[in-house]
C-alpha cells in the first residue's frame, strides 16, 4: 500500500501545471536554431513534436517530465539519428558462427566503386544475368549449378512452390525441424503451397516408411539435415543414397536441405559435417544450403541479388576453390589448434599487465545451428573481477563493443573469434572495463 499517498485531485493538478510549463514548438525551435546548419529543418520540427509528445504521454502518466530538458533531449535524438546503428563488434565469445553478431565474419574485400557489370554481358555488349558471377565456382565447389537466394528458408520455399505445390512431399517426423528465428519447415512448406506427408516416428524412420507413402500425388522425398539438434539412443534414418534408389524406382527425385552449407571437408579439424558434394554425387536431384554457415559467405539476396553480396559471395567461393583457408575467416578460426590458441592467449596476457587472469583449458563454439556437438577444443582467459556480471556489461558498451562470454562464474575471452589486429584494441577495452572492477 502507497505511504502517505497524494491525493487524486492534487495529482491531477499538479498534472496540468507541467502539461502548462511544456514550452510551445516555435519556443523550442528558437533555441535550436543552431542546429538548421546540420539538420533539416523538417526533421528538427519532427522530433521536437515527438519529444513534446513523449513527455506529455509521461505526464498523464503519473510520472514528471522536466521542461528544461526539451532542448537536451531534441539534440541528443537528433545525434543518435547521425550515429551508425551497425557497428563493428569484436567476437571474444569464441562461438565462430554467432547467430546474433551476423554468423560467418566475411573476408575482407574492397566493394567496387559507382557502376559494374552486374547484369551485364561485356563480351555480347548486351544483358546479361547476375548468377554468371557465381554460378562457375559453385558448380566447381558443389559439383552441381546452382543460384543463390536470400537465405535458406528462402531456398527450401521456392524449391517446394517450384517442384511441389499443390502435391504431397514425404518427410521424415523427425526431421520436421525449425531452422532458424521461426522457419519452421511444416510452415514453409505450408507456405509453398507443398502438402506434407509425415512419415515414420520423431526417433526412428525407415525406408518401408518413404515406399509405402509415395502415391501418384507425391513429387519430392525431402531429407533435412538436423543441423542444430540431435536425437541419440534408439534411432533409425535411411541412407540418403537409400532415398536416392527408392526415387529412380518409382520416379520421385530427391531433395536434401543440408542447412550449414559445408563445401569442404573438415574432419582435419574434429569436424563432422556431410559435404554438398557428397550429397549431389550419391544422387540427390536438389540441395540446399545457407551461405553464411560453415561456407564463410554472406547471406544472399532474394532471387536478384545485390551486387556487393554477389561481389561477396563470389570472392568467398573463389577462396574456397583455390583452398586459401586462412583467406576464410570462418575456416580460419575453425583450424585454429589448441597450441596455436594457448600460445596466442600467453602472448596477448602480456598486453593484460596488473590485470589478474588465468589461461584456462576450455572448448570453442561453431555455432549458428551447425555441429552442436562437436565443440573445438582450446584455451581461453580467465579474468578475475569483482563483479563478473558488471564487467560484462562495460566490455559489450566499450569502444569498440567487446562481446565476451559467462561461463561457470568467470568473465572469458576466447580469442579463436577475435582477429589479430584487433587485439590491441581488446587490451584497450578490457584494461578499461576490468580495470575499474
Amino acid at each position: 500500500m502507497e505511504a502517505n499517498p497524494v491525493p487524486v485531485y492534487h495529482r491531477d493538478v499538479a498534472a496540468q501545471q507541467q502539461l502548462r510549463d511544456l514550452p510551445a514548438v516555435d519556443q523550442v525551435l528558437a533555441g535550436l536554431a543552431h542546429l538548421e546548419k546540420r539538420y533539416p529543418r523538417k526533421l528538427i520540427v519532427d522530433e521536437v513534436r515527438r519529444v513534446l509528445d513523449s513527455m506529455r504521454e509521461q505526464i498523464l502518466a503519473g510520472g514528471h517530465a522536466n521542461s528544461a530538458s526539451v532542448e537536451a533531449r531534441v539534440e541528443r535524438n537528433l545525434a543518435r539519428l547521425e550515429a551508425p546503428s551497425l557497428q563493428r563488434v569484436i567476437n571474444a565469445t569464441g562461438v565462430v558462427l554467432h547467430t546474433n553478431l551476423g554468423r560467418a565474419p566475411l573476408p575482407r574485400f574492397d566493394p567496387l566503386f559507382g557502376y559494374s557489370n552486374l547484369e551485364y554481358d561485356l563480351a555480347r555488349g548486351a544483358r546479361g544475368k547476375r548468377d554468371v558471377h557465381a554460378s562457375e565456382l559453385l558448380e566447381r565447389l558443389a559439383g552441381a549449378p546452382g543460384i543463390a537466394v536470400n537465405n535458406n528458408a528462402a531456398a527450401i520455399y521456392l524449391a517446394l512452390n517450384e517442384l511441389a505445390a499443390g502435391f504431397e512431399v514425404v518427410v521424415s517426423r523427425g526431421e520436421l525441424i525449425e531452422i532458424g528465428d521461426g522457419f519452421r519447415i511444416p510452415e514453409i512448406m505450408q507456405r509453398s503451397g507443398a502438402i506434407l506427408r509425415e512419415v515414420g516416428t520423431t526417433n526412428r524412420t525407415r525406408i518401408e516408411d518413404y515406399r509405402d507413402a509415395i502415391t501418384d500425388r507425391t513429387r519430392l522425398l525431402l531429407r533435412v539435415h538436423p543441423s542444430n539438434f540431435r536425437i541419440q539412443g534408439f534411432t533409425a534414418r535411411p541412407e540418403l543414397r537409400e532415398l536416392v534408389a527408392l526415387g529412380k524406382e518409382r520416379g520421385v527425385p530427391v531433395y536434401e536441405d543440408l542447412g550449414s552449407g559445408c563445401v569442404v571437408d573438415l574432419r582435419a579439424f574434429g569436424v563432422e559435417e556431410p559435404l554438398v558434394s557428397d550429397s549431389i554425387r550419391v544422387g540427390a536431384s536438389l540441395v540446399s544450403f545457407s551461405g553464411d554457415k560453415l561456407l564463410g559467405g554472406p547471406q544472399a539476396g532474394i532471387l536478384a541479388l545485390d551486387k556487393l553480396i554477389y561481389q561477396a559471395l563470389e570472392t568467398t567461393l573463389r577462396n574456397l576453390l583455390l583452398e586459401r583457408w586462412d583467406q576464410i575467416p570462418a575456416l580460419r578460426m575453425i583450424s585454429m589448434s589448441g597450441a596455436e590458441l594457448r600460445a596466442r592467449s600467453e602472448r596477448f596476457a602480456q598486453a593484460l599487465d596488473g590485470i589478474r587472469i588465468r589461461i584456462i583449458e576450455g572448448t570453442s563454439l561453431i555455432g549458428g545451428g551447425a555441429t552442436p556437438e562437436q565443440p573445438l577444443p582450446g584455451w581461453s582467459i580467465a579474468v578475475d573481477c569483482a563483479d563478473v556480471v558488471e564487467a560484462e556489461q562495460r566490455l559489450r558498451l566499450g569502444e569498440p563493443p567487446v562481446v565476451a562470454r559467462i561461463e561457470d562464474g568467470r568473465l572469458l575471452i576466447d580469442l579463436r573469434t577475435v582477429f589479430p589486429g584487433e587485439e590491441d584494441e581488446l587490451a584497450r577495452v578490457i584494461r578499461g572495463a576490468v580495470g575499474r572492477g
